[in-house]
Order: structure tokens, then sequence, then C-alpha cells
């Protein structure tokens, strides 16, 4: 029996402190997830353009995308649906207008 491709943090590793990061400015904000994550848990087809992707990283949008990746966590791992975005993530203030804006818009590799 294969085991299943691993995530970059696992609830082991947020409950010791290491965290996903959550980025916001003005107006909006993403969570930072490293594309395999996507792999991980068989959502990367299901992210939106609304997102954006920088190297082997991509910032899911809080609206839509950010809600998919942890409904796919949960579902990975059993939180039961309690999981939200400040259980698994550090929020960082970008200030009025974070660069994440200028990057790439999510395209499936």
């Amino acid at each position: 029996m294969s085991s299943m491709p691993s995530v970059t943090f696992t609830p082991e590793d947020i409950s010791a402190g290491h965290m996903y990061t959550f980025h916001h400015d003005g107006g909006h904000g993403w969570l930072e997830v490293n594309r395999a994550d996507l792999v991980a848990l068989h959502i990367a087809d299901k992210i939106t353009s609304y997102s954006y992707q920088k190297g082997d990283k991509v910032f899911l949008e809080e609206d839509c995308d950010m809600a998919e990746f942890l409904y796919a966590y949960d579902e990975r791992f059993g939180f039961g649906g309690l999981i939200a975005p400040h259980n698994l993530a550090n929020y960082v203030y970008d200030g009025d207008d974070s660069p994440i804006r200028g990057y790439a818009s999510y395209q499936p590799s």
C-alpha cells in the first residue's frame, strides 16, 4: 500500500508552531502554500485564476480557493469541519497594496 503524498505542514507540525502564512493587505488576503500541497490534496485543478503564483508558491485567494484548501486539508486530517485559517497560519500584513497582486495568476502545472 502506498502512502499519500505529504503536505508542507501536518497537524503535528502546526501544533509545534510550524504554520502556513496568511498574507493580507488593505483589501484582500491570500494563504501561501506550496504547489506540491495542492497536488497532495488533489485540488491543483480546482484552484481559480484569482489566486497567484510565484516559483513553487501559490497564494490562495481568501474567498474561494483558500476554502477549497481548508476543506481538503480537513478531509485529509479529520478536523471535523473545525479548521479555520487562524488554526494553521500566521498572519502577515503586507501593507495597503500587497506585492502578491503583481504575481502571475495561478495556472495548474
